[in-house]
Parts: C-alpha cells; structure tokens; sequence
C-alpha cells in the first residue's frame, strides 16, 4: 500500500517476498530466506477459506448475487483456494491489482473492478474483514460491509461499514431481509 501511496506499484508477490525474506533473514536457524519465501508462498493457494465461508457465498449466490473477488494479492491464488472449497462456480471473475497498477484501498483499484463487472459504484457491495479496504471502498461510493472476524474494534477514524456480520451466511441472510 505504501508503494501505491508513493506512486509506485509491485506486484503483491513481490513485496511479500521482500517481507518473508527480511523476516528469515532475521531468524536464527534461517539458512535461506530466498528459499523459505519461496515456500511460504507456494503455500497461500493451499490455505483453506473460514468454516462460513463455503454456506455464506452459497447463500448469497442462491439469492441471486453476482460474485466477484477482488484482492491485492493474485486472482490467480484466490481462484486456487476457492476452487479446492468447491466455491469456483459461485464467482463470475476474479480480479486483482495488477491491471489499475493501485493497491486498494486506491479509488483505482475499485473503479477497474466496476468497470470491468460493468457495475455502478453504488450498485455494489465490498465485503471485507479489513477496515482499510472498508474505507476506501466507502469513499470509492460502494456499499460495504465488515465481516469482523477479531474483537479488535473498527477504527473511529475510517467510514463505518454499511453493515457488520461475524460469518458470511449471516450477512446473505441480513442481504436478503434488505
């Protein structure tokens, strides 16, 4: 985010990269940072979603919602995870970063995802368990809501979420009641 802030741009894989490798580097016993970022990266299409996760984007998709991803990470290693969960269906794309060149919570980031779902700011619901990115879509002119998986509170000085669920099939629930 920081690099977006500045007016640079790197790809999410190699700023993780550039941290894991810092943080090995540091670590007694680490032989090879560039080898242990390596790994700790080929894994992140591995990780499984949160137990709500699978009911909650059924949900919403049997309700009638278009579904779509947008991350700072790769579209790529987000359709891995949501395909081993059996969740690939649900979406209708997977979208990322590297084409606006801004990390959300940039406008950019937001405004390519409209534009490329063809859908009006306003027509549109971020969900997300960062505050941040609640923020920025808020003042993007989309909808949101926080998925709040911590007690940690939301932060005063960001927008307020639209909505605030601790699972996702409560929010298609809560949607649905709308």
């Amino acid at each position: 985010m920081a690099l977006t802030f500045a007016g640079g741009h790197a790809s999410f894989a190699a700023v993780a990269g550039d941290g894991l490798r810092a943080l090995a580097a540091g670590e007694a016993g680490a032989t090879d940072p560039e080898q242990a970022a390596a790994h700790v990266l080929a894994g992140l299409p591995e990780l499984p979603p949160h137990p709500d996760v699978p009911a909650g984007v059924r949900a919403q998709r049997a309700s009638g919602y278009r579904l779509a991803t947008l991350t700072n990470g790769s579209a790529g290693t987000t359709r891995a995870v949501l395909e081993r969960a059996g969740l690939a269906d649900c979406f209708e794309s997977h979208l990322d970063v590297e084409a606006p060149g801004r990390w959300k919570p940039a406008r950019e980031a937001y405004a390519y995802a409209l534009d490329a779902l063809g859908v009006r700011a306003g027509a549109a619901l971020l969900v997300s368990v960062h505050p941040w990115d609640i923020d920025g879509a808020a003042r993007a002119g989309l909808a949101t809501a926080w998925l709040r998986r911590t007690a940690r509170p939301y932060p005063s000085t960001a927008h307020p979420a639209d909505l605030t669920t601790t699972a996702l099939p409560d929010l298609a629930a809560r949607l649905g009641a709308m």
